[in-house]
């Protein structure tokens, strides 16, 4: 059985690599402009959206690999019960930040496997981070510096990276920060017997 993470992350890549599994990268490609739209329209819960983007991502190499083991994961920025999107230009990055600024939001970060065409495990973790009050001019030059790599982030930042500097108070698992709840998933994997005990 071939573990495959549906995604195109660098990171959560290296994550798993880094644990000692033996998985490759397919980026699954999904709507999810459409996805998102529909969700919001019913309402969904910052913690549900990042469910179902996980799965739909998990689904799409299902159906392509069914004799494989196949992960789909997903983060939403969750800021008083609102899902944020990822920036789409660096004055959105200003006013996202602008506005978390000396507040705190939660990442929901999901995780959904699929064996045999189906799914057969998700967890959804989540973090709590609080960024301190930092002035307009650290918060220019903080994007002037970082865009190229904040730009695919939500929240316009990576806790691995100088954007660790925004925050006074972080509370949750570092692995779930960074986009994958990685114990829980390598408890069931260890449980499935893909990994040994």
């Amino acid at each position: 059985m071939a573990l495959i993470l549906a995604s195109a992350s660098e990171i959560r890549l290296r994550l798993l690599l880094v644990a000692g599994l033996e998985v490759r990268s397919i980026p699954a490609r999904i709507d999810e402009a459409s996805i998102l739209a529909a969700l919001h329209a019913e309402g969904a819960s910052p913690r549900d959206i990042a469910d179902t983007l996980a799965e739909m991502k998990a689904r799409k190499l299902a159906d392509r690999h069914p004799a494989d083991l196949i992960l789909g994961c997903d983060q939403v920025l969750d800021f008083d019960g609102q899902p944020w999107a990822k920036p789409d230009s660096p004055e959105q990055a200003h006013h996202q930040l602008r506005v978390l600024r000396g507040q705190t939001h939660r990442l929901q970060s999901a995780v959904v496997a699929y064996d045999g065409g189906k799914p057969v495990w998700r967890h959804v973790a989540e973090a709590q981070l609080t960024m301190h009050d930092f002035s307009d001019a650290y918060l220019q030059d903080y994007i002037s510096r970082n865009w190229h790599s904040i730009r695919h982030a939500v929240g316009c930042y990576k806790l691995e990276e100088e954007g660790i500097r925004l925050f006074s108070d972080v509370r949750g698992d570092y692995f779930t920060i960074l986009g994958l709840p990685l114990l829980p998933l390598l408890a069931w994997l260890r449980i499935k017997g893909v990994i040994p005990t």
